[in-house]
Formats: structure tokens, sequence, C-alpha cells
């Protein structure tokens, strides 16, 4: 797997997504981010226009405001709106470009879950996304030692190893859209924000 070795002013997390809404899964991944790769900052960032999402995510001022919830917990963490502002399309590669400009030097680690690192290979640009950012993938704690099995890129990703934990926007969604309780899948100030937007009422 990839070595913690690397230089660079500052150790930088990109972690994107639809967030929508942010669950458990995510701030624990974030956390171990954080964690694990000793990184100065840790840059959450919802996606604007997803280009590979096929139902329509919620409006961005929503889910820009549960990110921001969701992650103020955890130091370190920076809502990053810039995709949210940007027009057409979302893409990382951009967004990483950008970010190098703005702080050259840096090392940028690309947080990834594995359902994002399993259409890795569909990005726009992949190739050039795993030159500017080091790859950090999710993985099922009790599987570390087989890491392999999350790509053969060269250089591999790195693993992130981390407890299972059966959440999923869309089986909250779904919960939310029948009044079900979300206790333990997101916080308790998300599930407010979730019931007085009335969001996902027609999931």
């Amino acid at each position: 797997m990839t070595s913690l070795g690397t230089t660079g002013l500052r150790r930088i997390g990109v972690f994107g997504g639809a967030f929508d809404p942010p669950h458990a899964g995510h701030l624990r991944l974030a956390a171990t981010a954080l964690d694990t790769l000793k990184l100065d900052e840790l840059r959450v960032i919802p996606t604007g226009q997803a280009w590979h999402k096929e139902r329509a995510l919620s409006a961005p001022e929503h889910r820009l405001a549960m990110a921001q919830l969701a992650f103020s917990s955890l130091p370190k963490v920076c809502v990053d709106a810039r995709e949210l502002r940007r027009s057409g399309p979302s893409y990382t590669v951009e967004t990483l470009r950008e970010l190098h400009a703005e702080q050259p030097g840096a090392t940028f680690f690309l947080i990834l879950g594995q359902d994002q690192w399993s259409r890795f290979g569909t990005w726009r640009q992949a190739d050039e996304v795993a030159r500017l950012a080091i790859i950090c993938v999710a993985v099922r704690a009790e599987l570390t030692g087989n890491e392999g099995q999350i790509g053969l890129m060269n250089p591999p990703p790195m693993a992130l190893p981390m407890s299972a934990l059966d959440v999923s926007s869309t089986e909250i969604r779904r919960a939310a859209a029948l009044g079900q309780p979300l206790d333990g899948l997101v916080t308790a100030r998300i599930a407010r924000y979730i019931e007085q937007h009335h969001l996902y009422r027609n999931a």
C-alpha cells in the first residue's frame, strides 16, 4: 500500500460526496482519515451537479447546510462549497486542480468510500486525479491484510481500515419518507433539519 512518507507544506484531505444526507458512515470515515493520515485539514466538498447520479439531488443549500451541521463536531474540517457554486457537472479533477493552485506544495489525499472507488475508473481523467492526490479507500477493518482487493493501480491506493457500518443515504431517505426514526443513522441535528425542511417526503 502507499506509504505515508510524503513531503509537502500541508497534508490536506479531500472528501467529496452528495451528502444527501450526510450520515454516521461519512463521519466515521472523516474521523478515520483525520487520524490515520495525520491531516492538517480535511476539505468536505458537497457535489454540485453529479454527472453519475441518476436521481436528482436535494437542493444545494440543503446539502451544504446538512454537511456543515454534520461535520462541525470534527476538528480540522472545512466544508467547501466550491462545487455547489460551479456551473455544469462537477468533476473531481477540476476541484483538485483548483486546490493545487491555491495551496502549491501541499500533499492532497482523496478520501473515497468503497462505492466511490468501485466507480473510479469511470471518472473524468481518473489517471490525472490519481496524479494530483493520493487515493485513500475505506476498507472494512476485518479485511486488513487483503487490501489488494481494492484495486490494481500503480501506485496502489492507500487503505483506510474502519469497522463496517450498515448505513446508506438511500436507506435514510427511504426511512425519512416513511416517517421512521433516524436514530443512529444521522446526528440529532441532521434528523431535526430533515424534519424541519420536510426533506425526502417524496423519496
